[in-house]
């Protein structure tokens, strides 16, 4: 068995698609024994998880599947080990970098949060 990261890209439709187009990039662990599994894999998953649901303006949402984009072995499971990479490019580097820090400010919270309900 092999391991596997498999892109699998949806395109986000709410409602009658009146609203700026929006894409959804999914990273995910595929085990496998050779690539052309892994990816004949990657498109079922892609395929089964496209359910439409209602949004709380009761608009339909759709998940539509495009396919799967990427799919890299994972040699090995490394701690540290690098696993996707995307360069964005800004016109405000002050506000990407404020919306970095609160994510991670939001997600430590979240940790801390969850630590208190255990005890």
């Amino acid at each position: 068995m092999n391991w596997y990261l498999a892109k699998i890209v949806y395109r986000i439709i709410c409602g009658t698609g009146e609203h700026k187009p929006q894409f959804d990039e999914q990273l995910r662990l595929i085990g496998a024994p050779d690539p052309d599994t892994a990816f004949d894999k990657a498109v079922e998953l892609g395929r089964g998880e496209g359910r439409p649901f209602l949004n709380q303006q009761q608009q339909l949402v759709q998940w539509q599947f495009l396919n799967v984009t990427e799919l890299h072995r994972l040699d090995e499971l490394v701690d540290g080990a690098e696993l996707y990479s995307r360069v964005s490019e800004t016109e405000d580097p002050e506000h990407y970098t404020l919306v970095a820090h609160e994510r991670a400010r939001r997600i430590r919270e979240n940790i801390r949060q969850n630590l208190m309900t255990v005890y």
